[in-house]
């Protein structure tokens, strides 16, 4: 496009790593964002939390990387309430999911006593084998 001369573009290398190991429609969704909130905020921590969380809102974190929600729309508690919530965030959990959705994902992730966990309980343990996972293929990918 004429208008987009000049303008920056983010580059795969410079993407998160859980995002390099997702599909393409979650690294667009994170580069459009992360380039216009640049324009608006500058290049910072400001920008990068608002290009997460529209990537929030159309993928959830599972294991080491990103996949397209059943259903769009905020994550947790913290999208819900915008931009000024105080409230806690699910790190990329689809907290607003089902419950069979969470157990699912939990089955897939190996995480142990998921039958016996309630909603909530099945959050934290996606958010703590999230992290586990990423720390991981962070490591693979140094060796």
């Amino acid at each position: 496009m004429a208008g987009d001369k000049g303008k920056r573009r983010v580059t795969k290398n410079e993407l998160p790593s859980t995002l390099q190991r997702s599909g393409g429609a979650a690294r667009a969704t994170f580069a459009r964002t992360l380039e216009s909130a640049e324009e608006q905020y500058g290049d910072g921590e400001r920008a990068h939390r608002t290009a997460f969380a529209a990537l929030k809102h159309t993928h959830e974190k599972v294991g080491d990387h990103w996949e397209p929600k059943e259903k769009n729309g905020p994550s947790d508690a913290r999208a819900e309430g915008g931009a000024d919530s105080s409230r806690d965030t699910a790190g990329g959990v689809d907290a607003n999911a089902s419950k069979a959705h969470l157990y699912d994902l939990a089955k897939r992730l190996g995480v142990p006593g998921r039958s016996t966990m309630t909603k909530s309980e099945l959050v934290d343990a996606l958010q703590k084998a999230n992290d586990a996972s990423t720390r991981r293929a962070r490591e693979a990918e140094t060796r």
